[in-house]
């Protein structure tokens, strides 16, 4: 590279994330397959519109590209293609998650979505977020004291409230969801079920995790985590109409394109079908079940060690802990900053019943995928629990 300011910097993240322990739950490290094709010429081409129905000329190898990567997200899911639509342009999960509300959801009308204190995600309705401007959240959290899911209360403010959709995604959520009763709840007031698998999109397509396909009208996706592929972003939809009578696929192509952005990134499209076809093989299985394996371990390992996990434990790839623990703790900014500058990054994160604020709470949220992709297993695991113990207890 010519720039060598730029090389530097690239020079110095590449040994910046080989020498740290990566507990990001949100973060991965993709196949150097994935960062060929995400650097590759599709950079160069503009394609505004779908395949088949471009603005620009010059569009025929993009076409293939976009309609390989639909393809491979529908065989990825044992999905149906009359069943089901894809769309694969959305540049990340917030704007894919903006398009399907834009679409489908009269301005003013009512998300039910997880407060973001008990593990739901900013683009659920929170207030802070564009969705919670143009929307209305109804929110909803988990028992006080179990700490997981309660779905009768989940009913009752439904049945109160009477969302347009409800959303069954989180982003600090660690246990499995039943998504039959979300859907049970939606058809109660008949509302669109949306399902944010964002999370444990891996660990559905391993076979690891239940899948809410079955249940959902939409589900939405960011493929940069457990799917281990480039930041972006898939919707699927079911292929059904409205209440009056309109496509909801084609409502939520209208609204990525042409109404919150421009042209695809296509190298990044390129890049998605790479991580699919990746995910598809029967390796990939073995990694995910891995990765829920090393969650496990770590959240006993930590539990043993007298801190408190949220909910007692975990089934997917991510451990959230109260370290704060009623003022016997550390706050979560100390606890993210400590494990820092040892070489373990993690990231601050409100619990259940949060009484700091989210600049700095009392928990921290861990995640097992990306060192899992380093070959890390349960004995790796509880040398990490160790060291993440001696380095918060230290005065």
């Amino acid at each position: 590279m010519k720039d060598t300011q730029i090389a530097k910097l690239i020079q110095a993240e590449k040994a910046r994330q080989k020498k740290v322990i990566n507990l990001i739950a949100s973060e991965n490290f993709v196949s150097k397959d994935v960062l060929e094709a995400l650097g590759s010429e599709f950079t160069n081409k503009y394609a505004e519109g779908y395949p088949k129905k471009r603005y620009y000329g010059g569009n025929e190898v993009v076409d293939k590209v976009e309609l390989l990567c639909i393809e491979r997200a529908l065989k990825l899911f044992d999905l149906d293609p009359a069943l089901w639509h894809v769309n694969v342009q959305a540049l990340s999960g917030s704007p894919a998650n903006f398009a399907v509300y834009t679409a489908l959801i009269p301005q003013g009308g009512k998300i039910m979505g997880m407060s973001l204190s008990d593990g739901g995600h900013l683009t659920h309705g929170h207030k802070a977020s564009a969705t919670g401007k143009f929307w209305h959240q109804v929110s909803y959290g988990v028992d006080e004291k179990t700490e997981v899911i309660d779905y009768n209360a989940i009913k009752k403010i439904a049945l109160e409230n009477k969302p347009e959709i409800i959303v069954a995604g989180f982003t600090a959520y660690p246990r499995t969801v039943d998504f039959k009763k979300f859907r049970d709840i939606a058809d109660s007031i008949g509302a669109l079920l949306m399902v944010d698998m964002s999370h444990t999109a891996g660990l559905i397509a391993g076979k690891a995790y239940p899948s809410p396909f079955p249940y959902a009208d939409i589900v939405t996706t960011t493929v940069h985590k457990t799917l281990r592929g480039p930041r972006s972003a898939i919707i699927f939809v079911r292929n059904q109409k409205t209440k009056d009578g309109k496509d909801m696929g084609a409502l939520i192509d209208k609204a990525v394109f042409p109404g919150l952005q421009g042209g695809p990134h296509v190298n990044q499209i390129a890049a998605v079908a790479v991580a699919l076809k990746e995910a598809k093989a029967p390796a990939f299985k073995t990694y995910v079940k891995q990765v829920i394996k090393n969650a496990k371990v770590l959240a006993e390992e930590l539990k043993k060690r007298g801190w408190k996990i949220i909910s007692g434990g975990t089934d997917s790839h991510l451990v959230l802990v109260d370290v704060w623990m009623d003022g016997n703790g550390i706050s979560g900014t100390e606890a993210s900053d400590r494990l820092e500058k040892a070489g373990i990054i993690v990231n601050k994160n409100t619990i259940p019943g949060e009484k700091r604020t989210a600049f700095d709470p009392s928990g921290i949220r861990l995640g097992t995928a990306a060192e899992t992709t380093r070959g890390k297993k349960e004995k790796d695991f509880k040398k990490i629990a160790e060291k993440i113990d001696s380095i918060l207890r230290k005065k």
